[in-house]
């Protein structure tokens, strides 16, 4: 069986405030990209955090995005490529995506590129729903998602130019 190219990984817990964007993204992003799911293009995966166990997930991948919410998060939607971090302890029970990406390394070598995809959270109460600040963050999230998936394919396409008979 191979595996999708393109691994999307929504990190958060549906049941606590904002900290449920990352799965509300990956849904959208389910909308969007069906033709590229369908097509064995793009897998997407919904956890509660980041562990180690999701080293196995990102093997055998070319481009990996991890979606959450951040309350450090400089802006309000951040996207930025992630480096491997060796000063991280790679081995807990909840990771950041540079010790992922570090823990990854050590085990199977060189890592996919990894994007992590950050939208500032303000409340995570038990039992509240995603607040109107981070929700009107998913569609361009999503949005931003889909041009990095799909702008490979598509620039190459427009490369080639129109087929001739």
């Amino acid at each position: 069986m191979s595996r999708a190219p393109v691994l999307i990984i929504g990190i958060g817990n549906p049941s606590r405030g904002d900290d449920a964007i990352g799965p509300a993204i990956v849904a959208r992003l389910e909308q969007l990209l069906a033709a590229e799911i369908a097509g064995g293009h793009v897998e997407t995966l919904v956890d509660f955090q980041l562990q180690l166990e999701h080293t196995l997930d990102i093997a055998g991948r070319e481009m990996v995005f991890i979606v959450d919410a951040s309350v450090v998060a400089a802006e309000s939607l951040v996207i930025a490529r992630i480096a491997a971090d060796a000063s991280l302890p790679p081995f807990s029970h909840m990771m950041s995506p540079a010790a992922l990406l570090h823990a990854y390394e050590r085990s199977f070598g060189p890592a996919p590129p990894l994007w992590a995809v950050a939208v500032r959270g303000r409340s995570f109460d038990l039992g509240a729903p995603i607040g109107d600040e981070a929700m009107a963050h998913i569609e361009p999230a999503a949005r931003a998602i889909v041009d990095v998936v799909r702008g490979p394919r598509e620039r190459g396409a427009r490369r080639a130019g129109p087929a001739t008979a």
